[in-house]
């Protein structure tokens, strides 16, 4: 199987790249420096999309290129960013789609569940449209548009509405532990908001479950079913680190570290994966304890 990955650099991209191998993989990045300090030589890489041509010699084509969203307060420069760094590579890939005369049978296409906006404890699948209309519905609204466009007879699009990904490698877990170490971790605000998250190996695992499975296609949500609140989350990650969780993270305060972005921690979504386990797939962390349970182990 010969695989075109762009984004391959990040979280999900290294850790994907690792399962895939020996595949023939070929990753697309601005850095190829970098990219192959991170993925090592067993990895093709191409700088520039327009070299390309077509993608007639490839079978699968995985879209997660993008600038980190939380990294930098959002801007009116920065929103510029996230947003062009998602959308003119999707163009890119698409315009090569339709280039190709054997085009590969399956796009699998980054999103998030930022799609839905600010929700309250709402259950929500892939069928809600209630969406509230702010910036990280409209980032993701038309990135997924954009990817939706090389669908065809020959090829499959399947779209990626990703949770809070959790791993002791690196993304949103490691940047919490700090405060928690310390016993300073506490919840947001009133704690109540709902976090969906996945674990990394589940994320892995149900993107190679959609290149295996022929009839998936369309929207996923790439959340754990058992989405939890702040206030549950916080305390079981202090539990697992045997420290307190006594304080708690004034709402103002996160609006003052991060501005309009802080609404993605304030407000929060509770997201389920309905059309992933009606797929067939099995997770391997359900359940948040599951995730916690194996924290501390090699």
């Amino acid at each position: 199987m010969k695989l075109l990955i762009t984004g391959g650099s990040g979280l999900i991209g290294s850790n994907l790249i690792s399962l895939l191998k020996p595949n023939d993989i070929t990753v697309y990045t601005r850095n190829v420096a970098m990219a192959e300090k991170i993925l090592g030589h067993k990895v093709n890489f191409i700088s520039d999309l327009n070299l390309l041509g077509d993608l007639n010699e490839y079978d699968v084509v995985i879209n997660l290129a993008g600038e980190p969203i939380v990294d930098k307060k959002w801007t009116p420069e920065q929103k510029a960013v996230i947003e062009q760094s998602r959308w003119a590579t999707t163009e890119k890939l698409v315009n090569l789609f339709k280039s190709s005369n054997t085009p590969p049978k399956v796009f699998i296409s980054g999103s998030a569940i930022g799609y839905y906006g600010a929700q309250d404890d709402t259950i929500i699948d892939e069928a809600y449209t209630q969406v509230n209309d702010e910036f990280s519905h409209r980032l993701c609204a038309k990135w997924e548009d954009i990817a939706l466009r090389a669908s065809s007879e020959l090829t499959r699009v399947c779209i990626l509405r990703t949770g809070v990904v959790i791993s002791k490698r690196g993304g949103a877990l490691t940047k919490m532990l700090t405060p928690f170490k310390l016993g300073l971790g506490g919840p947001i605000g009133d704690g109540q908001q709902y976090m969906s998250w996945i674990h990394l190996e589940d994320m892995l695992r149900g993107i190679i479950h959609l290149i295996e499975h022929d009839e998936c296609q369309g929207i996923y949500n790439f959340t754990a079913p058992t989405p939890v609140t702040n206030q549950e989350f916080s305390e079981q990650l202090a539990c697992s680190l045997n420290r307190p969780c006594i304080f708690r993270v004034p709402t103002f305060v996160m609006k003052m570290a991060m501005g309009e972005m802080a609404d993605l921690v304030i407000k929060g979504q509770r997201v389920v994966p309905k059309r992933l386990l009606e797929s067939g797939y099995q997770f391997t962390y359900p359940e948040l304890s599951h995730v916690f349970d194996c924290l501390h182990k090699p």
